[in-house]
């Protein structure tokens, strides 16, 4: 069920105007959580898909909640790792439609036990033009931006300039040459600070200590590790089938890629 939120969201006040209206669907508890943005490319390489999960899981058992955009790559890493219950989407269309398709059983994971945010209408489809406005919302909700891996000139170095004028620390993994152009360049100008150990930087805004209440997915954190389709099939052989059939993994080139 869509609804519209009825309150002022203390943390949107920085955006350049404040939405209109926001429409939900899920648990708006979770806006009172503290909150990191976690974002990043669609096509991120094996290094950085890794430390995104590694990031986005340790932030979600310390007690962060993890804010990203629902998109293949980074956005969707991020919200497995935090847990369905632990994430909160913000879409670039309206809440009758699940974008994209390919991530439609996350984003209606995410609507029962997490939170998706849109400050579009029923019925507004992903224009182009929608993208902007929703990458200002979802680094706004976040204390601070966590870039994994960006291209120049990528849809995520302009939420990095969002974060930037509204004063937000802007944190990135640190990359070989040639590799996330966009944030080691970042990294050059000393616009963003680089992040070498996981659970030091965790520290500075959750609970280590915190038991977490997340319900982690033995074989998803598995398959994180990057093994082949053989070794999963020995070891999970009945969840690689239910998986596959609904739609959370794909089986390419002897690999299990998660969807």
């Amino acid at each position: 069920m869509i609804q519209t939120i009825d309150f002022l969201i203390p943390e949107l006040e920085v955006m350049k105007k404040y939405p209109k209206e926001i429409f939900y669907k899920g648990d708006i508890r979770l806006l009172d959580r503290k909150k990191v943005s976690l974002v990043g490319s669609r096509k991120p390489n094996q290094y950085a898909r890794q430390l995104t999960h590694d990031i986005a899981s340790k932030l979600s058992q310390a007690g962060v909640c993890i804010v990203s955009g629902g998109a293949i790559g980074v956005d969707a890493i991020s919200h497995k790792a935090a847990g369905a219950n632990n994430t909160i989407m913000v879409a670039g269309t309206g809440l009758d439609k699940r974008y994209p398709a390919i991530n439609k059983n996350i984003i209606q994971e995410i609507e029962k036990e997490g939170l998706v945010l849109s400050q579009f209408p029923s019925g507004v489809p992903s224009n182009r033009y929608n993208f902007p406005l929703r990458n200002e919302l979802l680094v706004a909700l976040g204390d601070i931006l966590v870039v994994t891996y960006a291209d120049n000139n990528s849809g995520t170095m302009r939420s990095v300039e969002y974060a930037l004028k509204m004063g937000k620390e802007v944190y990135v993994l640190a990359h070989r040459i040639g590799e996330s152009e966009g944030t080691n360049k970042l990294l050059s100008q000393g616009l963003a600070k680089a992040i070498y150990d996981i659970d030091e930087f965790v520290s500075r805004f959750g609970d280590l200590k915190q038991k977490s209440t997340i319900q982690k997915d033995e074989f998803l954190e598995y398959c994180q590790k990057n093994p082949s389709y053989d070794e999963v099939l020995a070891k999970f052989a009945a969840k690689v089938f239910e998986y596959e059939l609904s739609g959370k993994i794909a089986v390419k080139n002897g690999k299990i890629q998660l969807l």
